[in-house]
């Protein structure tokens, strides 16, 4: 029985060095990374990052919006009623809208005239 502790022992050791030996290796080979990414990190133009960061906010802001929306959405279109009658308010909108504006061709000429307007405006 001896034996059998020793030799138990004796591994247990060899596991316990192998565990060191190699968190060491671990943490000198993490202390390398972590140096290199500083390295990296200042030789960066951080006046040039705010453009990007800003981008990257606006996008994900966009996406954020998207999610809420399409939540919003799926809750509304679950509702047993609620669907129908967001389409038929949609028809009587447009209905209305297209009767108040494209009746004569007077009116059908002044909604072309305010979408050209708004074409140069923003496309220049």
């Amino acid at each position: 029985m001896s034996d059998l502790s020793t030799e138990a022992k004796e591994a247990a050791e060899a596991v316990g060095n192998a565990a060191e030996e190699a968190g060491a290796d671990f943490n000198q080979r993490f202390a390398e990374v972590i140096g290199k990414v500083n390295e990296s990190l200042d030789k960066l133009d951080w006046s040039q990052i705010g453009k990007v960061g800003k981008a990257a906010g606006i996008l994900l802001a966009v996406i954020v919006a998207q999610i809420l929306i399409k939540g919003v959405l799926d809750t509304i279109n679950l509702l047993p009623i609620v669907p129908g009658l967001l389409e038929l308010l949609g028809l009587v909108v447009v209905g209305t809208w297209s009767w108040d504006n494209l009746t004569t061709s007077e009116k059908r000429n002044a909604v072309v005239e305010r979408l050209q307007g708004v074409r140069k405006e923003y496309l220049g």
